[in-house]
């Protein structure tokens, strides 16, 4: 079932909702989009938090002030 369809779906039964219930599913909808929007845009600007976050660990790593990660002492 393509997205669209699914999506599609999805309102048409939340159509069938009480009122009160629709407006919950929508706020929750929507703060879940901004959520992920806000979660995202970190990751796919260049220059960003991330991005030199990552090259000081990286500038750490090899001026060797790592030590490997062990799984079994997690």
């Amino acid at each position: 079932m393509a997205m669209e369809k699914l999506l599609e779906r999805a309102v048409s039964e939340a159509s069938k909702l009480p009122e009160s219930e629709q407006e919950a599913l929508g706020a929750w909808l929507l703060a879940e989009i901004e959520s992920e929007r806000r979660w995202s845009d970190p990751f796919e600007r260049p220059g960003t938090v991330m991005e030199r976050m990552a090259d000081e660990a990286l500038d750490e790593h090899a001026r060797g002030l790592t030590t490997p990660l062990d799984p079994d002492r997690l």
